[in-house]
């Protein structure tokens, strides 16, 4: 289980707010900001390793994806913001990046059009991982009775500040004293777990939910599909019930401060082995590999 005390962020950082870098206790937006008001706004994820930007080109392309999803225009360029973050990392020296895109000030009406325009601000800092015995050992989770919103409702491919829907999961996860809860969808299928991407294997094939169930199509979630071909592992993106969950021979969570970890438990049952499976702790390791040669 994750503390439920985490680490706090650095006081000392720098954070790079509207193309300058100034200190974390000056880098701030206005109350009448809408991404405060109304969550009106994109965001990324990112990781660090060794001092490099991880998969930066594929997560602003996320970015700018999810912003032109919502009208949402990003008054910097990809390679300016790819630019800022290597500042960032450069004076900061931390693993893990949050770069965020708010609506800007406006009024205390829904109207988007009367904002006067984007704030822009990059946070290179720390964050909270789970802990290394569960790469060993496994998480326990739950199937949360929050569903996931349906991309009829908000698109679940925008990746935006508005994670209501995913913080409801996670506290029935608090609440049940394990490390994250999985979501169904619409349709009584799992679609993901509150902040990572899900996947069974069963019979040696890597399966994992299709985009139209509601999912956010993770960048780590691309790359270990990606990596199961490469090892010649069948795959598919389709549908599971959470009895083909129960039944699973192994179940492993992906993400991009997860990585790829293993799921041992689900609402008290037992998956597989147990433990991590065979095919499990193979795309663990090619991931791991994958990184080292990025």
């Amino acid at each position: 289980m994750i503390s439920s005390l985490p680490q706090l962020g650095s006081l000392k950082v720098k954070v790079w707010l509207n193309g300058k870098l100034v200190d974390e206790s000056q880098a701030v937006v206005s109350i009448y900001d809408h991404g405060l008001l109304y969550g009106d706004g994109v965001f990324e994820g990112i990781r660090v390793y060794n001092g490099k930007v991880f998969q930066a080109g594929a997560h602003l392309e996320r970015l700018f994806n999810s912003a032109d999803a919502i009208c949402l225009k990003i008054p910097y360029s990809r390679d300016q913001l790819n630019e800022a973050m290597n500042q960032l990392v450069q004076t900061n020296n931390e693993p893990y990046i949050r770069l965020a895109v708010t609506r800007g000030i406006g009024t205390l009406g829904l109207n988007p059009y009367l904002c006067r325009g984007p704030q822009v601000f990059i946070i290179n800092d720390h964050i909270q991982l789970y802990p290394k015995e569960l790469y060993e050992n496994g998480l326990a989770v739950i199937i949360a009775r929050t569903v996931r919103c349906s991309p009829q409702m908000v698109n679940p491919l925008v990746k935006s500040l508005n994670y209501l829907n995913n913080i409801y999961a996670k506290i029935e996860a608090a609440d049940a004293a394990v490390a994250e809860a999985l979501m169904l969808n619409q349709y009584g299928n799992i679609a993901e777990a509150s902040g990572d991407n899900v996947f069974i294997v069963k019979g040696g094939e890597v399966i994992t939910p299709p985009p139209e169930a509601g999912i956010l199509k993770g960048i780590t979630r691309g790359i270990v599909l990606e990596l199961a071909g490469r090892q010649g592992l069948p795959k598919a993106e389709r549908d599971f019930t959470p009895a083909e969950l129960y039944a699973a021979d192994e179940c492993f969570l992906t993400g991009t401060a997860a990585e790829v970890v293993p799921v041992t438990h689900v609402d008290g049952k037992t998956i597989g082995a147990g433990k991590a499976g065979p095919v499990t702790r193979t795309l663990m390791a090619a991931y791991k590999d994958f990184i080292a040669k990025s």
